[in-house]
């Protein structure tokens, strides 16, 4: 059993990687909003989960389907495929594999990687857990805002109910433009999204394009929560929302959306060369995203 989830896991691993690929070709088109990014990196993310997807003859695996992978369907639900990238088996449900040493190989690898994954999730969930212990004596300044010493950058801490947590030293100066970017990460669940993207990470720790996936997707979450604010603002308060960037640029967490949690230099550059979307240019980009995924999500036609 567990061999033949590691069988489809791996699979997925590979057209996740795929998707992951065509999202960091996107990324690098500077007139794409960085919110329409963010929103892409959800789908290598469900691919590495799921196999399994609707046929549809503008998917992207059509191009490689003649020659690196072999579709096939689910018993009782033709419509719906499996994308089988290694092709190492002769029947698939049950997965039948093709000899001997295959079915050794799946076997030995399934075993290592459950045991490495399940200790990656642990290890990622005792770092959360110690985290949040240290920041019980965060002191309580209104709503549901705290300040503590022990942190060097703002960030939201919690998903069912966030807090955002102020390093001490900048209680006394002008948090206003802080507190406007953890309270977007809060209304847009980046906290759940970023935990599920850890346990996808950890799910997939044998795959090094999963980790370079991982960190861009931070990068790119902090980048649309820098859009979002900087479309309620003018081209002073920019440049203090700038200035609050600077001051908080040490500071990284994995388990908490933090302000100074993206590359400094390029959040810099974003929001100085940040324009303001017309309703025209949000519609082609919204049908741009929408194409794509159709073309990512989708298995081969059979």
């Amino acid at each position: 059993m567990i061999s033949e989830v590691f069988y489809w896991l791996l699979n997925a691993s590979i057209i996740g990687s795929a998707a992951g690929l065509i999202v960091l070709i996107m990324r690098k088109f500077k007139a794409i909003p960085r919110f329409a990014i963010y929103v892409l990196w959800i789908l290598p993310f469900i691919r590495l989960w799921l196999p399994f997807g609707i046929a549809n003859e503008y998917s992207l695996l059509n191009l490689i389907s003649r020659y690196t992978t072999k579709t096939v369907a689910i018993k009782y639900s033709p419509e719906v495929t499996m994308s089988n990238c290694i092709m190492g088996a002769n029947s698939y449900f049950p997965i039948e594999y093709k000899n001997d040493l295959l079915s050794s190989i799946f076997n030995i690898a399934s075993i290592v990687w459950l045991i490495v994954a399940t200790a990656a999730i642990i290890s990622s969930f005792l770092l959360y857990a110690y985290t949040k212990s240290e920041l019980k004596s965060a002191e309580h300044i209104r709503d549901n805002i705290y300040k503590s010493d022990k942190l060097s950058a703002p960030a939201v801490y919690g998903i069912i109910n966030p807090k955002i947590i102020l390093p001490a030293a900048l209680v006394h100066g002008d948090t206003d433009y802080i507190i406007m970017h953890e309270k977007v990460h809060i209304k847009r669940k980046d906290n759940l999204l970023r935990v599920l993207a850890v346990i996808t990470t950890c799910i997939h720790w044998f795959n090094p394009l999963s980790w370079v996936f991982l960190k861009h997707f931070l990068q790119d979450m902090e980048l649309a929560c820098d859009a979002k604010v900087l479309k309620t603002l003018n081209p002073n308060q920019t440049k203090e929302y700038a200035r609050a960037i600077l001051a908080c640029a040490n500071g990284k967490v994995y388990f908490a959306s933090s302000f100074g949690g993206a590359k400094t230099k390029i959040r810099i550059e974003n929001i100085l060369s940040y324009k303001k979307l017309t309703v025209f240019s949000t519609l082609c980009f919204t049908a741009l995203v929408a194409s794509i995924a159709v073309i990512i999500i989708t298995n081969a036609a059979l």
